[in-house]
């Protein structure tokens, strides 16, 4: 059977982090889907579509990944593109009660094929969310290494324009 995952998230910027669980995730299973959820409650810096462009840019060096982007349920998305693999990023301690739980509400939603996989990030990376990388950046600070460099250019050049 042929593995479909995906890893979802807002991706508001895509970091180094979401970057290594992508690279070690893309090397697990034969097709990878990174899942870009439009999340109302949260102002996006780059809009669902611009992200989606840029994160492509970002993953053009691994050829069985793609990009999308979706609003709603994970499970209705998970469900309706024959996905068997959640693939979940963890930091530490504080992430895992989170997704555990939002894990077990997906259980009862997603088709009975599909399972949660967790994977913790490098330690070099568990410090880094995608909001702290925006405020820095939107304040001048340095978030070199923090993001691929595509994304860095983008976020500078968006910087410039305002």
């Amino acid at each position: 059977m042929q593995t479909r995952a995906i890893y979802t998230g807002s991706f508001d910027p895509l970091t180094n982090g979401h970057m290594n669980i992508i690279t070690r995730a893309a090397r697990l299973y034969d097709e990878l889907t990174v899942g870009i959820i439009s999340n109302p409650s949260k102002v996006p810096q780059f809009p669902i579509e611009e992200r989606e462009i840029m994160i492509a840019e970002a993953l053009r060096c691994l050829p069985n990944v793609r990009v999308d982007h979706f609003s709603g349920l994970l499970a209705d998305f998970v469900n309706r593109n024959g996905f068997n693999v959640v693939v979940r990023g963890l930091r530490g301690g504080s992430d895992f009660e989170y997704e555990l739980q939002m894990a077990q509400m997906n259980a009862r939603l997603f088709d009975e094929r599909v399972e949660t996989v967790f994977l913790m990030t490098d330690p070099q990376y568990s410090f880094i969310s995608s909001s702290v990388v925006k405020e820095v950046h939107a304040l001048g600070g340095s978030i070199d290494g923090l993001v691929p460099e595509a994304i860095l250019q983008r976020m500078n050049e968006a910087r410039e324009n305002k």
